[in-house]
Order: C-alpha cells, then sequence, then structure tokens
C-alpha cells in the first residue's frame, strides 16, 4: 500500500476553508468517483473519501488542511500522478479562495474610505 500525506497551511478561517473542503469533495466525486462525506466539529471538519483501491481523510481546520489517503496496490503504482494531481486541485482552490477574501477585504476598504 502506497500513502499520500499533503499538509497545506492557509488564512482563509474555518467558514472559508469548509466551502474550498466541500468544493474539494464535490469535484473528486465527479472527476474520480469518489465517495465522500463531512463529519463537522466545531474547530475543524473530517472529509472522508473512498472508492475501490483509495481511501482517506481531509483533515479541514482555520489553518490548514491534512490530507492522508491510502491507495490499494493497483493504484499504489500511480501514487506520484495521483499526488500531484491532488496538490494542483488544492492548490487552485486555496488560491481562488485566498484571492476571493484579498478581493472582499479590499473592498471593505475602499468602503471606508
Amino acid at each position: 500500500m502506497s500513502d499520500i500525506r499533503i499538509h497545506r497551511d492557509h488564512h482563509l478561517g474555518l467558514k472559508k476553508a469548509r466551502e474550498v473542503a466541500w468544493q474539494w469533495a464535490e469535484e473528486v466525486e465527479k472527476k474520480f468517483d469518489m465517495e465522500c462525506g463531512v463529519l463537522e466539529g466545531e474547530t475543524s471538519d473530517t472529509v472522508e473519501f473512498s472508492r475501490s483501491g483509495v481511501h482517506g481523510t481531509l483533515i479541514v481546520a482555520a489553518d490548514h488542511f491534512d490530507l492522508h489517503a491510502k491507495l490499494g496496490f493497483l493504484i499504489g503504482a500511480f501514487s506520484r500522478t495521483i499526488e500531484t494531481e491532488i496538490e494542483k486541485e488544492l492548490d487552485t482552490l486555496l488560491g481562488s479562495a485566498a484571492a476571493a477574501a484579498k478581493k472582499v477585504a479590499a473592498k471593505k476598504s475602499a468602503a471606508k474610505k
């Protein structure tokens, strides 16, 4: 079995991080035929995902994401490609969310002046 571990820090806060995580879950459900479930908590959420040969979790906190996935023997041969794709997808979603947050902050700042 192969393991994939990805950690990403962010400054979104829990509410925005949840939105990013749910968007990520929807995309992997469509793109990779995953089944996803969300366990909400007070300070963090856990997105559980699985399909034949893959299962894992994405921990969603106010300041970081931690993804851990276990790949079965056959899919493990593609672990580097899968890891790269997950990193790209997460980074894209985090970048979009951060840019949107900056726009909102800039508009609020301009409105105060």
